[in-house]
């Protein structure tokens, strides 16, 4: 079947108009993922450690009363934990994962209200979701760690670092800035309508796999956005679902803050990575943050997605390697 889209989603802008501004009056859907879709088109990493690929392994524990789903190299070295974006799973680390898996542990959760976690009714905001990661480093034993963040997850290890610094080696921000509104939203967790304003006009459920490609595809604005969404696709019986809760993402979005007074408390060092479009992170912000860190190390990527460590890998993988030489965290 073919779908009618009026206007491609410009998925950066719409996150930050989201993130900023909240004012939704919807009702919702919520469901536990039963089968992963088999996609194809998903992004299979073939990048080998020592001539072989990293072998990564999935497991669950239980912390703050719900299934935390996680990736795992179980590697030797320095651990690592990368915290995916709003509507993201652990999935969209696989390539990281494999490039840096030969000498450090890198570790990759699905978050509270995405993919194979548990999706409770919830605020969602970062200090949930800090707690979260707090206690699963804590199961693990792994002791302070590297925290990478992409958008949403950035907010959630700058939490983390600036929070709870013994978990802190360094952290990586990608393509978050720290503004947003003075206040967050006030409604209590089971009174925030239930519905994701990004998707809530897609024809949920999808019928058939082509029918969600051809959708996704013609809603999203590039090829790593194409992947993103297709990653958090799900078959249940009546058809293709996303694996993100609508409850989780509204709280979540509801939630978000000015969060620039957390950045003087992140005693670790800091890498700061925008996209050359400016549009998650403009000039200002970027000065800004920058000026309030204690020890910031700030790049920008030659590529305008928003997944900066998916626009161009080898760019990105160069300045990550320089931020880890700098604050003495080679292998």
């Amino acid at each position: 079947m073919k779908f009618m889209v009026k206007s491609r989603i410009d998925l950066t802008r719409l996150y930050l108009i989201m993130s900023l501004v909240y004012t939704l009056s919807f009702c919702g859907i919520s469901g536990n993922p039963e089968r992963q879709a088999n996609v194809p088109e998903r992004n299979k990493d073939e990048t080998v450690q020592n001539g072989n690929p990293v072998k990564i392994h999935r497991n669950t524990v239980h912390v703050n009363g719900i299934d935390l789903f996680y990736l795992d190299t179980r590697t030797n070295g320095i651990p690592i934990l990368c915290l995916h974006g709003r509507w993201g799973r652990a999935e969209v680390w696989a390539d990281f994962m494999q490039h840096y898996g030969g000498d450090y542990r890198i570790i990759a959760p699905d978050q509270r209200g995405h993919g194979l976690s548990g999706k409770p009714v919830a605020k969602y905001t970062a200090e949930e979701m800090a707690a979260d990661m707090t206690a699963l480093l804590d199961a693990l034993q792994t002791g302070p760690v590297i925290l990478v963040g992409h958008s949403m997850g950035g907010y959630v290890a700058g939490t983390l670092a600036a929070k709870n610094p013994g978990h802190a080696r360094a952290v990586a921000l990608l393509d978050k800035s720290a503004s947003g509104p003075d206040k967050p939203g006030t409604l209590p967790a089971d009174s925030i309508p239930a519905v994701d304003p990004l998707t809530k006009d897609w024809p949920l459920p999808f019928s058939t796999l082509t029918e969600a490609r051809d959708y996704i595809r013609q809603a999203t604005d590039s090829d790593l956005s194409y992947q993103y969404f297709m990653n958090s696709l799900i078959e249940k019986p009546d058809g293709y679902h996303m694996m993100f809760s609508s409850q989780a993402m509204a709280a979540n979005i509801a939630a978000y803050e000015n969060w620039t007074h957390l950045l003087p408390e992140i005693q670790c060092p800091v890498l700061l990575i925008r996209s050359s479009s400016h549009e998650a992170v403009p000039d200002a912000d970027f000065e800004m943050m920058q000026r309030l860190l204690k020890d910031c190390t700030a790049f920008e990527v030659s590529h305008p997605d928003h997944n900066v460590q998916l626009g161009n890998k080898d760019e990105f993988y160069k300045y990550f390697d320089t931020f880890l030489e700098k604050t003495g965290l080679t292998n």
